[in-house]
């Protein structure tokens, strides 16, 4: 009977262990399920990066899910808690957000959220008489319904909607759009919120460079832009001062005063200097909407630094690009922006191939923190050596460090920023 009354203790224990474990994993799954942007953007234990999963020199190869899953666990190892895309109309945002389902299936502690992106293009883009005036309606409606019944479907895991992608900047000449067109779908997804068809706390914003929120030129303040500012539920902007090496590179270089500092210093002189200069875009952008009388959050939609470049930014142009400069640009704007409290969605997760096919070398190729074959860039070695990613793969290839983690190796094919007379010029 002792026996008997033991027995019956232990499995009520267990039971009782396991209700408490499932309380526990619903209670956990409920808060996962009610976090909103607002608690995720800018929240340091939700690191946030741009993703694109491909690995081919084109498109036309989608990843599949069992790919998208596998660099769903690279990046939740490195503290990734959000992800931003860029189209609907391709079968890999679809497949993204399945992905991520399944993984929450498979673990409830799983977590990653989405800003999904529609892509907005103006009418005859992409051919030699583009209309900037006019938007090419039939494609931009349907990626804004795509997004609308994704974020439907997938309620726990989108929680932002981003309405273009570098869609009015005006050097984005085979697509740009006025900002009426931008301002007409973020209001058409803002109602469809009040009437309860999407939920009230999904965010909706625009992503894009920061002249085109009022940071640069006159010719971005115009009235269509006062109002997206009011229409937003907070403003994604875009800076890339590694560009600014070539196109306006008054911060770029070894100054006077750097002469005697060591190499590496004058690489990390320059280095910062490329931060501050991201960090006054941004401020432009803020300075800006405030002058409007306007107070909206302000996070980083893109910001990133290319490892490889065989024009503009290589050993032949402005000597930016290389591992170890795109690691110090990283770390940098990762202590910025989580001292701040500013989401940065990094630009980018994985080497994208199919973005400069014709040209292997070209800068576009390069923003990954990890290459296409999935080898581990300099700006993350020290999580493959904290054991991060142990037993993950990117398509059967281990996570190992470029270089087969050879510093001396890596700096040989880093090159000092040009010295320059004079100071830097403010900015």
């Amino acid at each position: 009977m002792k026996m008997r009354w033991q027995t019956a203790g232990i499995l009520l224990a267990l039971a009782l262990s396991f209700s408490c474990h499932q309380r526990h994993l619903e209670q956990s799954y409920q808060n996962k399920k009610d976090l909103t942007a607002k608690d995720i953007l800018g929240n340091s234990r939700y690191l946030a990066i741009s993703y694109g999963g491909y690995r081919a020199t084109s498109r036309d190869i989608q990843p599949t899910v069992k790919q998208l899953k596998e660099d769903m666990k690279i990046l939740a190892a490195m503290n990734i808690g959000v992800l931003r895309t860029y189209n609907t109309s391709l079968a890999e945002a679809a497949n993204l957000l399945k992905a991520i389902r399944e993984l929450k299936q498979e673990d409830p502690d799983f977590e990653m959220y989405v800003m999904l992106g529609a892509w907005i293009d103006c009418k005859d883009a992409w051919t030699d008489h583009p209309n900037h005036n006019l938007e090419n309606e039939a494609d931009n409606a349907a990626e804004i319904q795509r997004a609308v019944d994704m974020a439907s479907q997938y309620p726990d895991i989108v929680k932002i909607i981003a309405v273009g992608n570098e869609a009015m900047v005006h050097w984005a000449a085979s697509y740009y759009v006025q900002p009426w067109v931008i301002l007409k779908y973020v209001n058409q997804l803002q109602e469809l919120k009040q009437k309860g068809k999407l939920p009230k706390d999904l965010w909706i914003t625009s992503s894009d460079n920061f002249a085109s929120w009022g940071g640069g030129g006159a010719e971005y303040h115009l009235e269509d832009l006062t109002k997206l500012f009011k229409a937003v539920d907070y403003v994604s902007v875009h800076t890339y001062p590694m560009h600014d090496t070539h196109y306006n590179p008054a911060f770029w270089g070894n100054f006077e005063g750097e002469e005697t500092l060591s190499d590496s210093a004058k690489i990390a002189a320059a280095m910062a200097r490329s931060r501050d200069y991201a960090v006054a875009q941004y401020r432009s952008v803020a300075r800006y909407m405030k002058g409007l009388g306007i107070d909206k959050p302000i996070h980083i939609g893109e910001t990133g630094w290319a490892s490889a470049c065989n024009d503009h930014y290589g050993d032949k142009g402005s000597k930016a690009t290389d591992e170890y400069k795109e690691g110090l640009y990283y770390q940098m704007m990762r202590e910025w922006t989580q001292q701040e409290g500013i989401a940065c969605f990094y630009f980018e997760a994985f080497d994208e191939i199919w973005k400069d096919a014709a040209n292997p070398g070209g800068s576009e190729n390069h923003f990954g923190l990890f290459t296409v074959d999935g080898q581990a860039k300099y700006a993350v070695w020290d999580m493959v050596d904290e054991g991060r990613f142990k037993g993950l793969t990117r398509d059967g290839h281990p996570i190992v460090k470029t270089y087969q983690g050879n510093k001396a190796a890596l700096l040989k094919q880093v090159q000092l920023p040009p010295a320059k007379q004079g100071k830097p010029a403010g900015f």
